[in-house]
C-alpha cells in the first residue's frame, strides 16, 4: 500500500494549496458579502444579495465549467489558469454560504457592545475592527469550521478542469493497477486527516479569540 503514497501524497498537495488559498478567497467574500447585506446602502445591498443567491443557488461544477470553459469564450474573453479556476470557484461558493453565517454573528453581537464603542468616541471602522469583527468571528467559527471543511472536500471536484488534486491522482492510480479498494481507503483516510487538521486549527483559533475577549473584558 505505501507505494501507492508517492504520487497520492503529490495530488494532497495540490488539494492543500487549493483548499488554502481557497478558504482565505471564502473567508475575505464572506466579510464582504456581509458588510454588504447589512448596508445602508440599497445598492450595495442587492449587489450582496445577488452574489449570495447566485453562488448559493447554482451547482459548483456548473461555476467551475463556467469560469474555465465559458469565460474564455466571446464577448467575455476572460482566461485563466486551472488553479485560478478553482481557489476563485471554490472560494466565491463557499464565501457566499459563509456570507450568512457572518451577518448572523455580526448581529449577534450585543447592542451595549456598540454603545460602549460610541461611549469611548471610536469611529465605525475602529468600533467595528476592534470590538465588533473579533466578537463576531468567535461566533462564526463553528459553522465556518463546517463550510472550510466543505471546501476541503468540495476541491475533488477540480480534478474536472485538468487539476490533478487528490482525487484525480487516486484514478489515476485506480486505472493503472486495479487496486481499487487500497486506493480509495487511503484517499479517504488522506481526506480525513486532512480535514482533522482544519477541524483542530479552527478550534484552536477559537480558544485564541475566547481568551482574547476574556482578557478584553477585565
Amino acid at each position: 500500500m505505501f507505494e501507492l503514497l508517492p504520487l497520492l501524497l503529490q495530488g494532497v498537495w495540490v488539494t492543500i494549496q487549493i483548499t488554502f488559498r481557497g478558504s482565505l478567497l471564502a473567508i475575505i467574500a464572506a466579510v464582504i458579502a456581509a458588510l454588504g447585506r447589512l448596508s445602508l446602502l440599497r445598492p450595495i445591498r442587492w449587489l450582496a444579495i445577488v452574489y449570495i443567491e447566485i453562488f448559493r443557488g447554482t451547482s459548483l461544477l456548473v461555476q467551475l465549467f463556467w469560469l474555465y470553459f465559458v469565460l474564455p469564450m466571446p464577448p467575455f474573453s476572460v482566461e485563466m489558469s486551472a488553479f485560478s479556476v478553482a481557489i476563485l470557484g471554490l472560494g466565491l461558493h463557499i464565501g457566499a454560504y459563509g456570507a450568512e453565517a457572518m451577518r448572523g454573528a455580526i448581529r449577534s453581537v450585543p447592542k451595549g457592545q456598540y454603545e460602549a464603542g460610541l461611549a469611548l468616541n471610536m469611529t465605525p471602522a475602529t468600533r467595528f475592527r476592534r470590538i465588533i469583527l473579533p466578537q463576531a468571528l468567535l461566533a462564526a467559527i463553528p459553522p465556518g469550521t463546517n463550510l472550510l471543511i466543505e471546501l476541503l472536500k468540495n476541491t475533488s471536484l477540480v480534478s474536472l478542469i485538468t487539476l490533478s488534486d487528490l482525487a484525480f491522482r487516486a484514478r489515476q492510480l485506480d486505472q493503472a493497477t486495479f487496486r481499487t479498494l487500497e486506493i480509495f481507503a487511503l484517499t479517504l483516510v488522506l481526506y480525513f486527516v486532512m480535514a482533522q487538521v482544519i477541524n483542530l486549527g479552527m478550534r484552536f483559533l477559537e480558544r485564541r479569540l475566547a481568551r482574547g475577549r476574556m482578557r478584553g473584558g477585565l
